[in-house]
């Protein structure tokens, strides 16, 4: 039940992100590295697999396309963590020291953690316990 409810959160969040990519993509431009090419095509591409793995995550009818989107939107956060650290660079290189510490450090922290909590709501995850079988006992008489 908790991992169906975490499931749609996360997707209405990629899916709300995914909308604002593509309907305001100026803000993701001016963070976006220098050295990534096709910036304006990759803020729109972005987007589109935000959109595309939420729908994936949260439909019930097959899991290898919960797995897909639960492996894509781990990938996408990954891929996108770069812009992420040039956020927190340039916004730390400002006089006001733009959004600040308090942001930006937990944002850094969550990455990793919204890429392992796509992985498991996607049921990419072997977490189940697997039942310890103490080894077989042998006679040495």
């Amino acid at each position: 039940m908790i991992r169906a409810v975490l499931r749609w959160v996360l997707a209405v969040f990629y899916f709300a992100a995914g909308v604002i990519h593509l309907v305001n993509p100026a803000p993701f431009l001016m963070i976006m590295p220098s050295w990534v090419p096709a910036p304006y095509a990759v803020v729109l591409l972005t987007g589109v697999a935000e959109i595309l793995g939420a729908i994936g995550l949260v439909q019930p009818w097959s899991l290898p396309l919960r797995r897909a989107a639960g492996w894509g939107l781990a990938a996408y956060a990954l891929c996108v963590w770069p812009a992420n650290i040039n956020h927190f660079m340039l916004d730390m290189a400002r006089a006001d020291g733009g959004l600040g510490l308090a942001y930006h450090v937990p944002r850094m922290f969550a990455q990793p953690a919204i890429i392992w909590l796509a992985l498991w709501l996607g049921e990419c995850l072997p977490l189940r316990r697997r039942p310890i079988t103490p080894p077989p006992v042998t006679s040495d008489a």
